[in-house]
């Protein structure tokens, strides 16, 4: 999230969450420009910061300036334990890192490309080997968009879904599909209700 009509958006279609890039990104937005872009925010919804390879000074001197809830964690790092809960991410191709369970969150993510999230792919969910996966901290990621959502979550069972590029349009976020996104997990969400 970079500017005001898009987390009117998010925060109007029901997000439970928003994202700031802090990494080196086109999304990468600064600590003082979060705590401006948020000051209105209710307060149920939370702050994630998203971070790659950070040390941890960095980490806890940002969030204490844009004043974050959460700490995304991308890319090598040592860090588990921060003033802030923490939600690992990590790909397919980290499956039998079993530290990553000492995470409170798990944002499973298609694996890193140019940039390691918000590349806009997709990845094989058949390649999960679902046997292990805590669901009670699953998030999710990797390539989503208000066409496909309701499918990952029929699949995954996730406690979240992320979305970034799915929801842009020219690299900018578009709060027409950032409010689809909404609707389209809102009513996946409700399926899954009646079905239980």
């Amino acid at each position: 999230m970079k500017n005001f009509a898009a987390i009117e958006a998010a925060v109007e279609g029901g997000a439970n969450y928003l994202g700031f890039v802090f990494a080196e990104s086109p999304r990468q937005v600064t600590a003082e420009n979060v705590r401006r872009l948020t000051s209105g925010i209710p307060k149920e919804v939370k702050k994630v910061g998203v971070f790659v390879s950070p040390t941890q000074a960095e980490v806890e001197e940002t969030a204490e300036i844009a004043g974050l809830d959460l700490i995304q964690l991308h890319g090598q790092t040592n860090l588990i334990k921060l003033a802030y809960p923490i939600i690992r991410a990590f790909s397919i191709q980290d499956q039998d890192s079993s530290y990553f369970y000492q995470y409170p969150h798990l944002l499973l993510d298609a694996p890193p490309a140019k940039l390691m999230g918000g590349n806009g792919r997709t990845f094989d969910w058949q390649q999960v080997d679902q046997r292990h996966l805590p669901k009670e901290k699953l998030w999710l990621a990797g390539g989503l968009n208000a066409e496909n959502v309701a499918e990952a979550i029929r699949f995954f069972q996730p406690q979240v879904v992320d979305v970034s590029s799915g929801v842009e349009t020219a690299g900018e976020k578009d709060p027409e599909k950032i409010k689809a996104f909404c609707q389209a997990v809102k009513a996946a969400d409700n399926e899954d209700r009646k079905n239980k």
